[in-house]
């Protein structure tokens, strides 16, 4: 169980991770490789992925010891390139000092561990070597559908902010979980092991980032490093690990279909009429979807005469995926 301490500040400086992000996801994976309990929704999936990773994924395993990951993996980056880089460039110090954290009590240290501590080139070669062919196995084939998995979620906690505020968008983010007076609770979830225990993180200002992951189904997964935001990794989807045949993190599934097409036909400006012929609704249909939209701010409306215009915000193009072209069309009028 979790406590997380909010200052007046941190209210104001909660933000969701715009997009997915390939290290902490695929730590989330690994995690869930290794975890017990997990034989009747996860155990195809597990025996398929153990059978598959290549021998240069193994080092990963020995990073691990009884359980326990070392926090100077705890990064994050937009690309798999990007995080293994945030990952190198960790103070030695603080590589030395949670090696010999994890390693406490845990017998032999395998030899590449040992030059790790030591600050080896080839050691971070191996490192990178692993994660690498890690990535390529368990995430490469699913990361278009974890991208759209992401966006969806994306767009559940936009429009419940939006129209709620971030208090129950946080709840709805964790089920049973609640924010009252500043902390913000979470469940125990002992199905995966947890220790029935309450960790308090204190945000102090710092803020906190969401991160969904979508393979991970225990409890949150903190990243709480000094003078750093705290990043708060929570199990989110449908509950069965990603496949690439499964389409389950479709736009469609938090929005509706008909919403997200005319979301998706906004990345370029639209009158009112343009939008219900381009999504073949009516008028009044294009315009409450247009109401509902602009109110969880993914799109905005613009009046020039008669004519009213409809653009995806920022926002919005990256819920929908679509980069909006900013070529104002004359219109036919609303």
């Amino acid at each position: 169980m979790f406590h997380i301490h909010f200052t007046a500040d941190d209210t104001t400086r909660v933000r969701f991770a715009p997009r997915p992000s390939p290290v902490p996801e695929l730590h989330a994976a690994l995690l869930m490789l290794g975890a017990p309990h997990e034989g009747l929704l996860f155990g195809r999936w597990r025996g398929r992925l153990l059978r598959a990773l290549p021998g240069a994924a193994e080092p990963l395993a020995e990073l691990v010891p009884g359980g326990a990951a070392p926090r100077f993996l705890d990064v994050l980056g937009g690309t798999r390139e990007e995080g293994f880089a945030l990952i190198r460039s960790a103070r030695p110090e603080f590589v030395r000092s949670e090696l010999a954290r994890v390693y406490a009590g845990q017998g032999r240290v395998p030899t590449w561990i040992r030059a790790l501590h030591d600050g080896d080139a080839e050691s971070w070669g191996t490192l990178d070597r692993a994660q690498r062919a890690a990535y390529e196995t368990v995430l490469a084939p699913v990361w278009p559908l974890l991208q759209d998995l992401h966006r969806a979620e994306f767009t559940r906690y936009a429009l419940t902010a939006a129209e709620q505020g971030v208090a129950a968008a946080l709840a709805a983010v964790a089920p049973g979980s609640r924010l009252r007076d500043g902390v913000w609770a979470w469940p125990a979830a002992p199905e995966i092991g947890e220790v029935r225990e309450v960790r308090e993180v204190r945000l102090d200002g710092r803020g906190l980032v969401l991160l969904p992951t979508f393979h991970w189904r225990g409890g949150p997964l903190i990243q709480d490093l000094p003078d750093r935001p705290v990043v708060l990794t929570y199990p989110a989807g449908g509950g069965l690990p990603p496949a690439p045949d499964s389409r389950d993190g479709d736009l469609a599934a938090a929005l509706g279909r008909t919403r997200t097409e005319v979301l998706r036909a906004l990345a370029e400006p639209r009158t009112t009429t343009e939008l219900a012929r381009r999504t073949g609704v009516s008028n009044a249909t294009a315009s409450a979807h247009a109401t509902a939209l602009r109110a969880a701010g993914l799109i905005t409306t613009t009046r020039t005469g008669r004519s009213v215009h409809h653009e995806q915000t920022p926002l919005g193009a990256l819920v929908a995926g679509v980069r909006p072209t900013h070529a104002h069309r004359p219109g036919a009028g609303a």
